[in-house]
């Protein structure tokens, strides 16, 4: 699908990538991947008007099949290669991973942007090679409401082995303060704040200035926004698609949140990436499974606290 005069409701900026996985005592599979493809089509699959704009080169094109067949807008600015991620998964644990940049499409510039009408630019990165400062504040300046990531910049490729180091980011602050809504995960708030406790790390972040986080870890997903804190329980009953939970947990909170309070779509982005965990690969479910799944999440906890 073409890119059009349309106002779109989320604009995923970000690479498209040959995701390698290598599970622990498994075999390696290949498929495309990247927070903007886990991110789109969850949004795309739950009935938002999407769009995305990605750094790739041209003779890949069929990496982006799932995205055509899913209605979502495509904007490809060409590039010499397009980004080939390992992921190599040590042991049992599935939050224990090494990660390596084989190939990298590049750093997006203002220069580069289709024109593009949305109600949210979310920027949704793989590693350090994708946005600058200059860029986000580029976008800010146009009006956008704006998120990120921060795996964007606390992943950083080392330019000779390539292994991606999560490291804390000198312009943190900077970034922060430009954006309304900010994406971590529980690794990436230690780095950056010192603290894995996810609601002091959310208040650090906030005290930035900016005024929504978004906090996933194994167990949940937290929000705070505002001085006030809401945490969602993850429902999942395994995790053979835990890559990319993050990247879904967002896409499905912005989703809803777009028309629905903060509490609510707290519980819609948990429901969403629940499922999205039981099976590998991005969210391939659709909104009435998720309300459903939010449904009995909200008698299972009903029950649970009636003291009788």
């Amino acid at each position: 699908m073409s890119f059009s005069s349309d106002l779109y409701d989320i604009a995923f900026i970000g690479h498209i990538c040959f995701d390698e996985v290598i599970p622990y005592q498994e075999a390696a599979r290949v498929a495309p991947g990247s927070a903007m493809l886990c991110g789109a089509l969850a949004a795309a699959r739950v009935g938002k008007n999407v769009a995305v704009v990605t750094r790739m080169a041209p003779l890949d094109q069929k990496i982006l099949e799932s995205l055509q067949q899913n209605d979502i807008a495509i904007h490809v600015i060409p590039s010499a290669e397009t980004t080939y991620m390992k992921v190599v998964h040590p042991s049992a644990d599935v939050d224990e991973r090494h990660l390596y940049q084989i190939r990298n499409a590049g750093f997006f510039s203002l220069a580069d942007l289709p024109p593009l009408a949305a109600r949210w630019i979310h920027l949704a990165g793989i590693t350090d090679q994708e946005f600058s400062l200059d860029f986000i504040a580029g976008l800010k300046q146009r009006g956008y409401r704006l998120s990120a990531d921060m795996q964007s910049f606390v992943r950083q490729v080392d330019p000779v082995s390539h292994k991606v180091a999560f490291q804390d980011v000198p312009q943190k602050q900077e970034i922060i303060r430009l954006l309304d809504m900010v994406k971590l995960d529980v690794v990436e708030a230690r780095i950056l704040t010192g603290s894995k406790d996810l609601e002091k790390a959310a208040s650090v972040i906030e005290a930035w200035g900016c005024p929504e986080v978004i906090i996933t870890q194994a167990e949940g997903v937290l929000a705070r926004v505002r001085g006030e804190s809401f945490y969602e329980k993850f429902s999942n009953r395994s995790v053979v698609g835990r890559t990319g939970r993050g990247d879904t947990t967002l896409a499905a909170y912005l989703a809803r949140h777009l028309d629905h309070g903060v509490a609510d779509s707290l519980k819609f982005a948990a429901a969403l990436v629940s499922i999205k965990m039981e099976t590998p690969g991005p969210f391939n479910g659709n909104l009435d499974e998720v309300l459903a799944r939010k449904q009995f999440r909200r008698k299972e906890d009903a029950f649970t606290q009636d003291p009788h």
